[in-house]
């Protein structure tokens, strides 16, 4: 199995002067903590897409572009590209010069976004939200399948014999993951097109999606899809460290960011009883020890038949070196006892 790491570059807001923290710094981390995972051996490293002023990162591509020229091995995707505000054409180019700048280790998840802001910013209509993933998703397979692409829809003007450039390192095509939060449509649309599924699993108890990615398998086959390159995933919150206090301190930045976004979704404040809820073993937190940690990751490899795991990891905007103790425990410690 694989393991990765995902991060949105969540900044701190400083409570006193009321302001984020600087953006060239978290950036300027980020890539340190890149690094570190290439240096210890960690598969995957997924960056997000948002356009607020709590996250650093409104363009992965930039960011893996960068990550790409300071690492050896790591693979580099987007966690997720917002497909439905974005452009297939610029998406597959940008992620094509990744790859050929790495020699062959970009990758893209897709999304319909759980966040809102990139519509209105590019000037896309919400009540659209539905068609123009779908529309947006088959010009990207066909971009990524075809050199010369002739396509029509909807929504977006139509190609005709057009080419895009430049080509993917492995023959033009990229690994194209399509990210799912649980709804049966998004699963079943995956399956049916026997691409890879990743799940966001950051709520509630992680054995409640067990019928969806037994759903997803059952299409995914059903389809006429050969089973043995069937490739499922999780993504779910995950801090790890061995020192108590840490763990302890972690709740205040995961309590930060879930009070910033709650407000604007009506959630009730966060508290310490759901953060020990969620750390416990069937709550879908992946915050502890590194021995709790793994055995955890086990435990839902068995449960899920998982091929890649993403512990997304920097939520509330931790300390650098926490946040660098914690990719090197999960590299050291946990890969070791879950591959």
């Amino acid at each position: 199995m694989e393991l990765g790491i995902g991060m949105f570059g969540d900044v701190a807001l400083d409570t006193k002067t009321g302001k984020y923290r600087d953006a060239s710094v978290k950036l300027n981390e980020i890539l340190e903590q890149v690094k570190l995972m290439d240096q210890v051996g960690l598969d995957v490293f997924a960056m997000g897409e948002h356009h607020r002023a709590d996250y650093a990162v409104s363009s992965p591509e930039i960011l893996l572009a960068a990550a790409a020229s300071i690492t050896d091995n790591i693979k580099l995707a987007s966690g997720v590209t917002v497909l439905s505000s974005s452009e297939p054409v610029k998406v597959y180019e940008d992620f094509s010069m990744i790859d050929l700048i790495s020699k062959g280790r970009a990758e893209i998840f897709v999304g319909r976004g759980s966040f809102i802001e990139s519509f209105p910013l590019y000037g896309y209509d919400l009540s659209d939200y539905n068609q123009l993933f779908e529309e947006k998703l088959d010009l990207l397979l066909k971009i990524n399948n075809e050199e010369n692409v002739s396509w029509s829809g909807i929504l977006r003007r139509p190609m005709e014999n057009q080419t895009v450039y430049p080509r993917a390192f492995n023959n033009g095509v990229l690994p194209i993951w399509v990210a799912v939060g649980g709804t049966p449509e998004s699963v079943l649309r995956a399956a049916k097109l026997g691409l890879p599924l990743i799940v966001a699993i950051i709520g509630g108890m992680p054995r409640q999606f067990k019928n969806l990615i037994e759903f997803y398998k059952q299409e995914y086959l059903r389809a006429g899809h050969d089973e043995s390159k069937m490739q499922i995933a999780i993504h779910s919150h995950t801090f790890v460290s061995d020192d108590q206090k840490d763990i302890d301190q972690y709740f205040f930045n995961y309590k930060s960011q879930m009070d910033r976004i709650g407000r604007t979704r009506g959630w009730a404040p966060y508290s310490k009883d759901q953060y020990e809820g969620g750390r416990s073993k069937d709550g879908a937190l992946f915050i502890g020890s590194s021995n709790e940690v793994a055995d955890k990751i086990n435990e839902m490899k068995e449960l899920f038949g998982l091929t890649r795991f993403i512990g997304h990891m920097d939520v509330g905007d931790p300390a650098h070196d926490v946040m660098m103790n914690s990719i090197q425990l999960f590299g050291d410690k946990i890969a070791t006892q879950v591959r």
